[in-house]
């Protein structure tokens, strides 16, 4: 075997290739343009032979991008390995240089070939909704951001208005701020304006919110200043139209997730379970994904999730620890799961009690529940079967006595 430490950057990546006797076969740069991935594509293809190409392991310290498109497509093996693994290979000086990781990547490739994990790309469906889900929670988070700014605006000088609707977010909330912006605007407002604006919004009970918002609105509150009003009523425009594009291109995402999701075979196996709703089951499809041959056992997926401890020992001291290299979008996902479902699942809501009532935080209780989780989910994707309740209660209690 071949063995190409890639150290990859924006803008060129510095290539080192070391053969099983560690020997250095080549050092070169390549830019991070069409003709400079060409080229790292023939020079490896020359060191190898066109078929040989699965026989040289890239490796590298990435996952995604256009660098690794362009080696799977030209049929190169790529091991993707955490960037802390290099940093721990380095000599006692300290020296770092675009060389020295790329000949660190390829030492490391060489002695640990076999405990690495070739990175088999997604199928088309899986890919594309990969990229969604994770692309609309980067949105979300956005969301989330935008409406905390929102709300310390509010507090600053019209607090009344966060306790007018049940959600600052919503469309009626911010239409209602965007026709009164301060406190007098609203308070000069008819309850007829109000419901003619909330109706416009499609509001379920126009008449009856109007009526209400004019009371509080007109009840003894904090004021602001007249500086502070003319100001943050300003912030607050600026605020609400940026947030509501993102809210409607969320929207627009949820709808072509859904689409993709139920066209994938396998739709059916997470949307059947408790409380996944039509942002869970998706992504949990998306992060699993559907090569049946991609995870060695039901802990190689444990350790990818980041839901199985990691042991930590050193002389008298003996604890476990979170596991923190792990795919985080798979980790957030089934944490969200499992404390979902023990709003339905007997089982989950007694086992997460259980750890609590052991000392265990909330998060340690949750990740620990979403390891049980792994276990299950692992088991029914394996052989395409829905996850029921009952079945699993039924085996849960026939397994009780032997672990007794």
């Amino acid at each position: 075997m071949w063995f190409a430490g890639i150290d990859w950057a924006d803008t060129h990546h510095d290539i080192l290739v070391l053969d099983e006797r560690g020997q250095k076969l080549a050092s070169f740069r390549v830019m991070h343009t069409s003709k400079g991935l060409d080229e790292l594509a023939s020079r490896l293809t020359a060191i190898c032979g066109p078929e040989h190409k699965a026989e040289l392991a890239c490796i590298v310290e990435t996952t995604r991008g256009l660098l690794i498109t362009h080696l799977l497509e030209a049929g190169f093996a790529v091991y993707p390995v955490n960037p802390k693994t290099v940093d721990r290979k380095r000599s006692a000086s300290g020296a770092k240089t675009d060389q020295i990781d790329a000949y660190l990547l390829a030492k490391h490739g060489r002695s640990e070939i076999a405990d690495l994990r070739r990175l088999e790309p997604d199928s088309p469906l899986i890919a594309e909704l990969k990229a969604l889900t994770r692309d609309q929670d980067g949105l979300i988070q956005m969301q989330t951001r935008l409406v905390n700014q929102l709300t310390a605006c509010l507090k600053a000088y019209y607090p009344v208005a966060l306790t007018l609707f049940t959600k600052v977010q919503q469309p009626s909330t911010l239409h209602f701020l965007l026709a009164y912006p301060t406190p007098q605007e609203a308070m000069n407002a008819s309850c007829e304006e109000i419901a003619e604006l909330l109706k416009s919004t499609g509001y379920p009970t126009p008449k009856k919110t109007a009526a209400s918002i004019v009371h509080q609105v007109h009840q003894p509150q904090l004021t602001a200043d007249e500086v502070t009003c003319r100001t943050k009523s300003r912030l607050l425009i600026a605020l609400i139209r940026q947030l509501q594009p993102v809210m409607e291109e969320i929207a627009a995402y949820d709808q072509e997730i859904e689409r993709l999701f139920l066209m994938h075979a396998d739709s059916h196996l997470f949307r059947t379970l408790p409380r996944a709703g039509k942002r869970i089951a998706p992504r949990l499809l998306a992060e699993i994904g559907d090569d049946r041959s991609r995870y060695q056992d039901t802990a190689s997926l444990q350790a990818l999730a980041g839901t199985s401890p990691v042991p930590y020992e050193s002389g008298n001291y003996a604890k476990p620890h979170r596991r923190y290299a792990c795919i985080k979008p798979l980790r957030n996902v089934l944490q969200q799961f499992a404390w979902q479902s023990i709003q339905t699942e007997a089982w989950a809501s007694e086992y997460y009690e259980r750890k609590r009532r052991e000392g265990k935080s909330h998060t340690v209780a949750v990740r620990a529940l979403a390891n049980v989780w792994v276990r299950i989910l692992f088991a029914l994707w394996l052989k395409g079967e829905h996850y029921q309740s009952a079945i699993f209660e039924q085996a849960r209690h026939l397994h009780a006595p032997r672990a007794a």
